[in-house]
C-alpha cells in the first residue's frame, strides 16, 4: 500500500503561521495483541510519540516541503490487544533558522498491522494547544539552533494518557509535500549521563558530567514550592565557577516551573551539548538527577591501536568528536549550533570512511542527498541544510565536489553520482556565469559571504572580501572542482565537457596570482597577502611546478606564511603531501601531536573550533567541533 494514500495533513487551525508553538494530538486505535504494527509519521518542526503514555520516539529529520521525510517505526512492543492511545506533541517552530526552513504547519501519520491500515491522520483525530509547554515563548538560544523553551509541570493532566480536557477535531491543512522515507537510521538513546560532581554554590547548584555529552535535558527533584527553575548550560566554566549563560545575543539556558513534590521531566526534541549544567531555584530543591539523556547516531567504531600512546588519545577524542557531531545528519558543533555545512561535513566524512565500520556510507549519502534538495535562486548551495536564511558561503559549494567524489571512491555508489548530477551541474553554472576575463570573480551582496577560513585574511571581512574581484582561493577551488567532476565524470561513464575551461582559468590564475621574484601565489591580483591556505591549493590545483611546489612547501613549514586554521589542514597536508611524502611525513604527524596535546592538557574530551578553544569569537568558541577531527584520517593515511 502506498504511504499515506489516505491520511491527510491536519493542524489545530487552519492557515495559522504561530512561532515557538507547541499542539498536543492523541487517538484511539483498536489493535490485535502480537501482530507486527508500523506507526509512519512526519511533521513541521519536531515530534515527540507516545503510545498508551509510553515515550515511544522523537525528532523529525531536516527536510523541505519538496523533500519531506517522514518516519517509518516499527511500534509493535509498545501496542497491546485493544483500545491503544496515541499521542503525539509536534513542535512547530515557524521562523527561519540557519537548520529550518518554514513550512506550513502539520502532522500526518498512519498505523498499520501487517500492511494492514488501523488508523490515519483526518479529523478525527483530537487536538489541543499544549497546556504545560508555553506557545509563543520566542526565546532563542542561537540564530542557529532557534528556540529554548519553558515548561510548566503545575499545568500537566496525563493528556498522554487520554486523560486531558478540552481536546476538539483536528481541522484539515492545506499543507503540499512530497514524502519520502528517511534514508539513515533514527538516533537512539543512551543512558543518563552521570552526575560526575554537584556542588552546591551560595544561589546555584553547579552539576559537572565530567565529558562533552550531546542529549536531551532531564530534570528529577523534589521541590516544597511552586517555583521557576533556571538551568543554563556550556561547555566550560568561568573563573568564578559558574556556566556562562549569555554569550552576545545568545541565551544557553531553559526554564521549568516546578510543581510541588516529585518532578521528573524529559525534553525529547531539544538537543543539548556541554559538560556543565547549574540550576538556578528560586527556593531550595532536593536533587535527584540533572543532566542529560544521551542521544546518539547508531554507528560501529572502527577497533584501531596505535603504537604512540598519545596518538591513541588524539585519535579516541577525535572520533568522540566525530561521534557527537551526528544527528539526523552531521552538525558543525553541537553545542552552539548543530548546523550541515557542506565543507564542515566534508571533513567529517572523510573521516567517518575510516573511524566507522562499513564507512558509514549510508549517513554519508544521506547528507549529500539533503544537501542535494536545497534551492537558491543564485545556484549556490545555501550555508546549512535546510536553511531558512538567505546566505551562502560560495567556497562551500565548491567543496562539494571534493565531497562528492570521495563518497563514490570509497563506496562506489555511481548511481547516487548519477541521481545528483544535475545539481552538481548547476551549481558549477552558478561560478561559469561569475567568470569574468577568465576568471571567477567573488560574490557580490550580503547573502555571500566570501569566508574561506578563520584564519588572517580569509574570513571574509578582509580586503576584497565583499566580492566582484577574482582572487586566488574562490579560482584554486573552482579549478579543484572541475578536476573533481573530471574524475566524478569518468567514474559514471560521461564525457567531461569542461576541458577548454579548465586549461583557461588554471592558465589565467597562475598569470595573475603567482609572483615569479618570491616564488608564492598571493591572494588578491598585485597583493601581498600569502596564505598556507591559498599557496596549498595552488599546488592541489596544479599551478605549480614541482621546484615551484618544493619552494612553497619550505615556507609553509618555515612558518613564514599566514597560517590556516585545524579546520583546512587537509589541503595543506595534502599539499605536502604532494610534492614529497617522506620529507613532510614526520613534520605533519608533529604538528598534529602538538598542536591536539593542547587540547588533552586542557582535559578535553573532543577537539576544539579552532586552538583559540573557548575564548575565539568573543567567548564562543565551540570546544566540540566535527571539522577539527582530521588526525584520524591523517593517522590512517600516516601510520598504517
Amino acid at each position: 500500500m502506498k504511504a499515506f494514500e489516505t491520511a491527510k495533513w491536519i493542524w489545530d487551525a487552519v492557515g495559522t503561521q504561530n512561532k515557538d508553538e507547541y499542539v498536543e494530538f492523541f487517538k484511539r486505535v483498536n489493535l490485535n495483541a502480537g501482530k507486527k504494527t508500523t506507526m509512519r509519521l512526519s511533521c513541521d518542526g519536531d515530534y515527540t510519540l507516545f503510545i498508551n503514555g509510553r515515550f515511544v520516539a522523537s525528532n523529525q529529520y531536516g527536510d523541505y516541503e519538496h523533500y519531506k521525510i517522514y518516519d517509518d517505526l516499527d511500534v509493535s512492543d509498545f501496542v497491546k490487544g485493544g483500545e491503544n492511545i496515541f499521542s503525539i506533541l509536534v513542535w512547530h517552530f515557524g521562523y527561519n533558522t540557519q537548520r529550518y526552513l518554514i513550512g506550513t504547519p502539520g502532522l500526518i501519520y498512519e498505523v498499520l498491522q501487517e500492511e494492514k491500515l488501523c488508523a490515519v491522520s483526518d479529523t478525527d483525530t483530537l487536538c489541543r494547544k499544549s497546556l504545560a509547554y508555553k506557545s509563543g515563548y520566542n526565546k532563542q538560544v542561537t540564530l542557529q539552533l532557534g528556540y529554548s523553551f519553558l515548561y510548566d509541570a503545575t499545568k500537566e493532566d496525563d493528556w498522554v494518557n487520554g486523560k486531558g480536557e478540552n481536546f476538539v477535531s483536528s481541522v484539515l491543512q492545506n499543507k503540499t509535500a512530497t514524502l519520502y522515507p528517511r534514508e539513515n537510521k533514527k538516533l537512539v538513546f543512551k543512558a543518563k549521563m552521570p552526575m560526575r560532581s554537584v556542588t552546591q554554590k551560595e544561589n546555584s547548584v553547579l552539576i559537572d558530567l565530567g565529558e562533552e555529552v550531546v542529549g536531551c535535558p532531564v530534570l528529577e527533584f523534589v521541590s516544597k514550592h511552586e517555583q521557576t527553575i533556571r538551568v543554563d548550560y556550556g561547555e566550560h566554566i568561568l573563573d568564578d565557577g559558574h556556566v556562562r549563560r549569555i554569550i552576545g545575543a545568545r541565551d544557553f539556558s531553559y526554564e521549568y516551573v516546578a510543581k510541588k513534590g516529585e518532578n521528573s521531566y524529559t525534553h525529547y526534541m531539544l538537543r543539548l551539548a556541554c559538560r556543565y549544567l547549574e540550576v538556578h531555584a528560586e527556593y531550595p530543591i532536593d536533587i535527584k538527577y540533572v543532566g542529560l539523556l544521551p542521544q546518539v547516531y547508531p554507528v560501529k567504531e572502527k577497533s584501531v591501536a596505535l603504537p604512540n600512546e598519545t596518538d591513541q588519545k588524539i585519535y579516541d577524542v577525535c572520533v568522540n568528536t566525530l561521534q557527537l557531531c551526528m544527528m539526523e545528519h552531521y552538525v558543525d558543533c553541537p553545542w552552539r549550533e548543530q548546523c550541515l555545512y557542506v565543507f564542515d561535513s566534508r571533513n567529517q566524512m572523510l573521516c567517518g570512511y575510516y573511524a566507522f565500520e562499513n564507512g558509514n556510507a549510508e549517513y554519508a549519502r544521506s547528507n549529500l542527498k539533503l544537501m542535494s534538495e536545497d534551492r537558491r535562486a543564485d545556484g549556490l548551495l545555501s550555508i546549512c541544510y535546510p536553511c531558512g536564511i538567505d546566505l551562502t558561503i560560495p567556497s562551500f559549494s565548491l567543496h562539494y565536489f571534493l565531497a562528492v567524489r570521495e563518497y563514490i571512491e570509497h563506496t562506489g555508489d555511481v548511481a547516487f553520482a548519477k541521481e545528483i548530477y544535475p545539481k552538481l551541474r548547476s551549481v558549477l553554472q552558478a561560478f561559469i556565469d561569475n567568470v569574468q576575463g577568465g576568471l571567477v570573480h567573488k560574490f557580490a551582496g550580503a547573502e555571500h559571504w566570501n569566508f574561506y577560513d578563520w584564519s588572517q585574511y580569509l574570513d571574509g571581512h578582509s580586503r576584497g572580501s565583499d566580492g566582484e574581484e577574482p582572487d586566488l582561493i574562490i579560482n584554486a577551488l573552482f579549478i579543484l572542482a572541475l578536476k573533481h567532476l573530471q574524475k566524478i565524470d569518468e567514474m559514471i561513464g560521461l564525457p567531461f565537457e569542461y576541458a577548454h575551461l579548465l586549461h583557461d582559468v588554471s592558465d589565467k590564475a597562475r598569470k595573475a596570482f603567482f609572483h615569479v621574484e618570491n616564488g608564492l601565489f598571493s591572494m588578491l591580483q598585485g597583493g601581498d597577502e600569502y596564505t598556507v591556505l591559498g599557496n596549498a591549493l595552488a599546488i592541489l590545483a596544479g599551478l605549480t611546478s614541482q621546484a615551484e611546489s618544493e619552494q612553497i612547501c619550505e615556507k609553509i613549514t618555515a612558518g613564514t606564511l599566514a597560517e590556516c586554521s585545524l579546520s583546512v589542514r587537509a589541503f595543506k597536508y595534502d599539499a605536502l603531501l604532494a610534492t614529497d611524502t617522506q620529507k613532510y611525513k614526520d613534520w605533519i604527524l608533529s604538528e598534529i601531536r602538538r598542536d591536539y596535546q593542547t587540547m588533552l592538557d586542557f582535559g578535553s574530551t573532543t577537539v576544539w573550533e579552532t586552538l583559540d578553544g573557548a575564548a575565539a569569537f568573543q567567548d564562543a568558541g565551540s570546544l566540540c567541533h566535527g571539522w577539527s577531527a582530521l588526525p584520524v584520517y591523517y593517522f590512517h593515511k600516516l601510520l598504517d
